[in-house]
């Protein structure tokens, strides 16, 4: 759906009116498909460059035909700022942070990114230098809302001897395929197995629940595009809308009520026949909204079943079937409602807040067997369920973000994508909001 203020603001005369009335006027976030969408200047790392990532982000640079600069100039534009705050043990050394960025953040181009690297905090070695850990969240997050511009700003967590196993991350955040991802703190660990040899995506099983439109659609196209076999799966009603994605991409369709008694071994027959999967993303999902107190027992079971329930008892079922393939992916389409909560969304809040226990509980549970479980929670995306939101409530939704936009529903495709990769091990339990730094929520 088009955001007629987002585009009214950047024209000459929208630009001048918004200015003189003081009213936002947010720059329209450049993805992966856009022109001119990667990095415009080079990377600027800090404290003088002397970064434990330091040979990583080189080596990303240089892929991306980015130069890396140790000294800040007045004279240049930076595409990125990225500064090892590993050395912040106490408030004296955490000076250095307040020197770098007061000094370059008005340097970073339009659309460029900003990252800090951090250590774990409870890995520090005593409550000052875990506290300036902790603290890096509430400076990126702040920051964030400073910059404005379409600069995305993270952290990363990237605990010590994981320095190689940060890369997809690093690469994912500093390029446009993290547009509507801000302000994130982010933990990189030890890989759950080695994978260095492997490719993103290509030759990859993947299945995608939700698989017929809108957010799914985008992740089944996403995934094709980059050389994955994937399987759509949707409801029964859904049959056409995966006919016509299968006539036109290729992919599997596997129509199945997720809820119903005969889906489990439907869904394991279908895994065995393909040699089981690479990937699982539970992206089906349902919303019933009502005030709790005028809430049908049928509406808050169905959504209690269809967005967490069953795709748990997937999961389970997938695992214990054999049928997950050694570095495997499980990634939950959580909810910023799971989050911040929602007038009207009890059933729904409670299923996506659930996913975020489910991947703390599984991922170290099936870290040991090469897997790793992760979320996305995404905010305001722009599809055809906020379409019909009433028009004041969607421009709230629309506005109330760093980046002064809704999403779009590849934006959380590009996360899912981050988080699938083969290389990704590092990444495991981990719940990251693709909301443009919503103001609602932690």
């Amino acid at each position: 759906m088009s955001d007629r203020y987002l585009d009214f603001a950047n024209t000459g005369v929208g630009g001048w009116l918004t200015g003189a009335l003081g009213l936002p006027r947010p720059a329209p976030l450049k993805r992966r498909a856009d022109a001119g969408a990667g990095l415009t200047g080079p990377l600027l790392l800090g404290p003088g460059g002397d970064s434990r990532l330091t040979p990583v982000l080189t080596r990303l640079a240089a892929e991306n035909g980015r130069e890396v600069q140790t000294e800040w100039s007045p004279d240049v534009r930076y595409g990125g700022l990225v500064f090892d705050a590993s050395a912040c043990v106490d408030a004296l050394s955490a000076q250095a942070l307040y020197r770098f960025f007061h000094q370059a953040v008005r340097s970073v181009a339009e659309h460029g990114r900003i990252l800090v690297i951090g250590l774990p905090p409870e890995t520090m070695a005593d409550a000052e230098g875990e506290a300036i850990q902790r603290g890096l969240e509430g400076f990126v997050r702040s920051l964030a809302k400073e910059a404005r511009r379409s600069i995305g700003v993270h952290l990363v967590y990237v605990e010590p001897g994981a320095e190689a196993a940060a890369e997809t991350t690093l690469s994912f955040l500093l390029s446009p395929r993290s547009a509507y991802v801000s302000g994130q703190p982010i933990l990189v660990s030890t890989p759950v197995t080695e994978a260095m040899d492997e490719t993103e995506h290509a030759g990859r099983r993947v299945l995608v629940t939700g698989g017929s439109r809108g957010i799914g659609e985008a992740i089944v196209r996403l995934f094709v595009a980059e050389g994955a076999r994937v399987t759509a799966l949707d409801v029964p009603g859904a049959q056409q809308a995966l006919a016509s994605l299968s006539a036109e991409l290729g992919v599997d369709v596997l129509t199945l009520d997720i809820t119903a008694p005969d889906a489990i071994p439907a869904l394991l027959a279908d895994a065995r026949a393909k040699g089981g999967y690479d990937v699982v993303i539970h992206n089906a999902g349902v919303t019933r909204d009502r005030t709790l107190a005028r809430m049908e027992p049928r509406e808050w079971d169905s959504v209690i079943a269809v967005n967490l329930t069953a795709p748990l008892a997937m999961t389970q079922a997938l695992v214990e079937g054999g049928e997950m393939r050694r570095n495997g992916r499980i990634i939950a389409v959580s909810s910023l409602s799971g989050i911040a909560g929602n007038m009207g969304q009890t059933n729904y809040a409670l299923s996506k807040a659930g996913w975020i226990g489910a991947v703390r509980r599984l991922a170290p549970r099936l870290a040991s067997q090469g897997i790793t479980v992760n979320a996305v929670a995404p905010g305001f995306i722009e599809t055809q369920m906020t379409a019909a939101i009433p028009f004041a409530i969607r421009e709230a939704g629309r506005r109330m973000n760093s980046m002064g936009q809704g999403g779009h529903p590849v934006d959380v495709a590009e996360t899912i994508a981050w988080m699938a990769d083969a290389r990704s091990g590092g990444v495991n339990g981990q719940v990251v909001r693709v909301c443009g730094q919503s103001l609602l929520g932690a």
